[in-house]
């Protein structure tokens, strides 16, 4: 047996068995899991939008809004402190933060700094900085802190308002979170109507009652000047119809207690009906006894939606809001009310839609991707290691339902990149098996005895799967911090996996090996097992390193040239814009017929590509002049063309604001995935190792690189996903083939460079082709079976897959020779001295 205590089995198996429990509630439908308690049923794995289907925007609060609030704020509370100590002060007027007034007599200066006081030294922070001018001037300067304080007070009232408008809608629970410091992420399941989430999420709904000011003409005011007291609005008419109205209003929103909309679904119309509170009631059944005859307006965020003359006398506390809305409208303006007004405009700075069904279907392709992949995967096993392979199956199934445990006990969202991360996963777990499993026939060589070798395979081949896998650790949690939404959902399971596939691999496999030899008690490995065929390999991979470092050499130069001549075909992470996904609502896409429309619409470049299903097309709109709000009007001007015939399937914008900060964002992630695994490597290694993980490393990127400039393929953040995947997954297959160069060098430090490398390489092979081949299966399961959508990432994978494992042979390991690693700096007192003089198992190199 291989000794494992009795504790240890029982607490391995306890987790297993509690990862068991956890990951349950994912096999059962929601009626089902009412019936259980809360905190098991709500440990389900949420699925990610693109996988379920909704709507998800970034929006950015209006820095200018606050700003405009906060001046008009201090400058009545200057007017207020003044005016209580009796301070008579002329020309008090605001500009941006910037705030001006003289104290007409002189002596009265020392009187008003002591009445401003507690707004220039206030208990924190103070509000302004004041300084004094000639003859009684003063200017208060706004300060940052305090825009920056009020900027977070308004995120917050931001947050709930929405809240509080979205669950009205009757739709999924909404995932609402601050994103920096003026932004808002809002995710909400199942809706696909972003149109309608924008509308309600972006106007303040600042509602209010005013009169008319009678006391000059529209013209005049616009001609000259307005009266104190009184602004000039216009009508949402075309054209519209201007109103000199008085900026007090009789009622606002602080007035309304609720707001009722009563639909008529046959004619498509609506009325609201807003209801006040008793105080209002009192008070506007004053006013409108006092006004009888004048002309009342309702403004709705400084535009006229409707005026009216006031006959009578209202007093019953529900008002009949006048106006021509429609169903939705009605609906909608009630329950902005009800929820409040916004502290400032939101606007959309990225927008990600798509309708529930297609992400049904892409959940669906993804499903039957892994799937396949492990089927395929499994049975290689099998095929090479028979019952140890059944061994290794079975871990992986355990490995899966740990994951998904993990992520329901994390809160882990799946996303459609996420399922690439469970595939890889699978790969990435039957590697460490098979690392252990070809560890343990060379010590089976060297004892003779299956305990032995199985104890000292699974030991020795620990330290080798942890260095292995902390170091795509260290890169899915560089990913994790630098991205957002679908890739952060990747970054996060393949995470997860990591540290499931750890474990499974080396305490749960080992736990049913010791089952299997505890109750058959075989002497020998089982004579099924195929992997051996590479046993007495002894190819000279050092032998040709000339010409294929120098092949490298010159692919990576002419990439770095194409790609600084010929470019990539950036997405719209990158380069902002959109990407529109429709669906004919009868017979075919036509694309000819959609570009043709869109030219004499959108301004700038257009693409629209048929699907290969013919029934959708994709529309790509570059970057508007404009900024963000440019980009959601060429968004509506599609749809207002192109609605009647298709329905819109997806949509995705991304304002110059956040492409930005996403090209900066993914390009330092890149820099410190790859400063991250050299500092690692070299704490583990020397600092020649290092260097060599991080050429290879380049090497790999710089020709995936080339893939994106050679098949002209969309580069988005998910391509910035699949790189740093493969930088993952290369120096995965890179430390395996070090670690072996640092025990052999350990143990000949005689022996020449060239010579010890092939030896250590050939050494691995076995593990090399097995697990390049199961993570090459996997990925492709996934290329075939998991949809269009995600196509294209695949792809990028199965490439990086072959280029990382090509370069941990001919780049990684050249790079020590080059620069002269010195063997004797490992020499431990190891098995030999001495050169090669027999076979590699018995502790000497085959070459």
């Amino acid at each position: 047996m291989l000794h494992v205590s009795w504790w240890k089995t029982a607490l391995i198996w306890f987790v297993v068995l509690l990862s068991v429990l956890l990951a349950a509630p994912n096999l059962l439908g929601e009626r089902a899991l009412s019936s259980f308690p809360a905190w098991w049923a709500h440990r389900k794995i949420e699925l990610g939008l693109d996988l379920r289907g909704g709507s998800h925007l970034l929006l950015k609060i209006e820095r200018g809004d606050v700003e405009k609030d906060r001046l008009e704020s201090i400058v009545g509370d200057i007017a207020t402190r003044l005016r209580t100590v009796n301070v008579a002060y002329s020309g008090l007027t605001g500009t941006g933060r910037k705030i001006q007034l003289r104290i007409n007599d002189p002596a009265q200066v020392q009187p008003a700094l002591t009445a401003l006081q507690p707004l220039t030294s206030g208990p924190d922070k103070p509000s302004v900085v004041l300084s004094q001018g000639d003859n009684g001037a003063l200017t208060l300067d706004i300060t940052d802190a305090d825009i920056n304080s009020h900027v977070s007070t308004a995120i917050a009232r931001a947050m709930k308002v929405i809240h509080a408008r979205i669950t009205q809608l009757g739709v999924g629970e909404p995932l609402i979170r601050r994103q920096g410091s003026d932004r808002i992420v809002v995710q909400v399941p199942d809706l696909a109507d972003a149109q309608r989430l924008k509308n309600l999420l972006g106007q303040p709904a600042k509602l209010s009652f005013r009169l008319i000011d009678q006391s000059m003409s529209v013209q005049d005011a616009m001609d000259k000047q307005p009266p104190a007291g009184s602004d000039v609005l216009f009508s949402e008419d075309d054209p519209p119809v201007g109103y000199l109205v008085q900026r007090q209003p009789l009622l606002s929103n602080i007035d309304f207690s609720d707001a009722v909309a009563v639909v008529d679904n046959q004619k498509g119309e609506g009325t609201v009906s807003v209801k006040l509170t008793p105080e209002a009631t009192h008070r506007f059944a004053q006013s409108t006894a006092s006004n009888l005859g004048r002309i009342i307006v309702v403004v709705l965020d400084d535009q006229v939606i409707s005026a009216a003359s006031l006959k009578t006398v209202i007093a019953t506390g529900e008002i009949d809001v006048p106006g021509d809305f429609t169903a939705q409208g009605a609906q909608d303006l009630s329950v902005m009310v009800k929820s409040g007004p916004l502290p400032a405009t939101l606007t959309t700075v990225e927008e990600r839609t798509i309708q529930p069904g297609l992400g049904g279907e892409t959940a669906r392709y993804g499903l039957i991707a892994c799937i396949a992949a492990a089927v395929f995967v499994a049975a290689l096993m099998i095929g090479f290691y028979r019952l140890l392979g059944i061994i290794a199956t079975i871990s992986l199934v355990i490995n899966m339902i740990m994951v998904a445990a993990l992520m329901g006990l994390l809160g882990i969202t799946l996303t459609l990149p996420g399922v690439a991360a469970i595939v890889l996963i699978i790969g990435i777990g039957l590697d460490a098996l098979v690392l252990i499993y070809e560890r343990v026939r060379e010590e089976e060589k060297k004892t003779h005895l299956l305990v032995d070798a199985l104890r000292h395979g699974f030991n020795r081949a620990a330290a080798t799967v942890a260095d292995a896998n902390l170091t795509v650790l260290i890169v899915a949690a560089i990913l994790f911090y630098a991205s957002t939404g679908a890739v952060r959902g990747f970054a996060a399971t393949l995470m997860a996996g990591v540290v499931t596939t750890f474990f499974t691999s080396c305490f749960v496999t080992r736990s049913l090996v010791n089952m299997w030899i505890s109750r058959r008690k075989p002497r020998t490995l089982l004579v099924g097992v195929r992997s051996g065929i590479f046993d007495n390999a002894n190819i000279r991979f050092m032998g040709i390193r000339r010409y294929t470092f120098t092949v490298s050499a010159a692919l990576s130069v002419v990439t770095l040239i194409a790609f600084a001549t010929v470019g990539m075909h950036l997405g719209i992470d990158f380069a902002g814009g959109s990407i529109i996904e429709v669906r004919a609502k009868q017979g075919v896409a036509d694309p000819v017929d959609i570009q043709t429309r869109l030219d004499a619409v959108i301004p700038g470049d257009v693409r629209v590509e048929r699907l290969a299903d013919r029934l959708g097309a994709v529309i790509r709109v570059h970057a508007q002049e404009g900024g963000e709000n440019a980009e959601q009007s060429a968004v509506s001007l599609v749809q207002d063309e192109l609605g009647k015939d298709y329905n819109f399937a997806r949509v995705e914008v991304v304002g110059p604001a956040v492409s930005g900060e996403i090209t900066a964002t993914a390009s330092l992630a890149v820099l410190a995935a790859l400063a991250a695994i050299l500092i690692y490597i070299w704490v583990r290694f020397e600092w020649q190792f290092a260097v060599g993980a991080i050429i290879a490393t380049l090497h790999d990127v710089i020709l995936t690189l080339g893939l994106f400039v050679l098949s002209g393929m969309e580069f988005n953040m998910t391509s910035i996903a699949a790189i740093l995947t493969i930088v993952g997954y290369s120096l995965n297959d890179t430390v395996v083939v070090y670690d072996r160069m640092r025990e052999n060098l350990k143990r000949y430090s005689q022996m020449p460079l060239p010579i010890l490398i092939d030896a250590s390489i050939n050494q691995t092979l076995s593990r090399t082709i097995l697990t390049s081949a199961t993570t090459l299966l996997a990925l492709l399961a996934l290329y075939i079976f998991g949809g269009e959508v995600i196509r294209a990432f695949t792809f990028v994978l199965l490439f990086g897959v072959a280029v990382g494992t090509f370069s941990s042979i001919y780049i990684a390991a050249p790079v020590l020779i080059l620069f002269k690693l010195r063997p004797d700096k490992f020499q431990t007192g190891g098995e030999s001295n001495g050169p090669a003089a027999g076979n590699i198992q018995s502790g000497k190199p085959a070459v």
